[in-house]
């Protein structure tokens, strides 16, 4: 087996591992639901074709979804950014607190846990490519 195929079915084991998670809908998403410290690569996914938006790795998951995507200005904002950015598939978002908007009515999120913090990078990798 070549070290691609190894990787390649490495990324699709990790990406079945997320998927079967709970889905967590930010609409609904209160703080408490999610630990204090959670070590975890994470995907946010469009609620109405489960594409996948944004992939990322934390050591904070809730500080993370809090501050960066649902708070997050504009220089800790990457989805927003993208969102608004986008005018192709999101035209009529045009300023940050549009996209903040969008994101908590249209958004879910799954994670896996991933302790390591190196592997936590080769996974966030691996499912960004996937």
């Amino acid at each position: 087996m070549s070290q691609q195929t190894a990787s390649i079915e490495s990324a699709v084991r990790w990406k079945e591992k997320l998927l079967a998670g709970d889905k967590y809908y930010f609409k609904t998403l209160q703080p408490s639901m999610l630990a204090e410290d959670m070590a975890v690569v994470y995907a946010i996914f469009d609620k109405s074709t489960d594409e996948a938006l944004y992939v990322g790795r934390t050591k904070k998951l809730r500080r993370r979804l809090y501050t960066n995507h649902l708070q997050g200005n504009k220089s800790t904002a990457r989805l927003k950014k993208y969102i608004v950015e986008d005018n192709y598939n999101f035209p009529e978002i045009d300023d940050y607190e549009k996209a903040k908007v969008w994101l908590k009515n249209n958004c879910y999120f799954q994670y896996v846990t991933v302790q390591d913090s190196r592997q936590r990078g080769h996974v966030e990798g691996l499912l960004g490519y996937l």
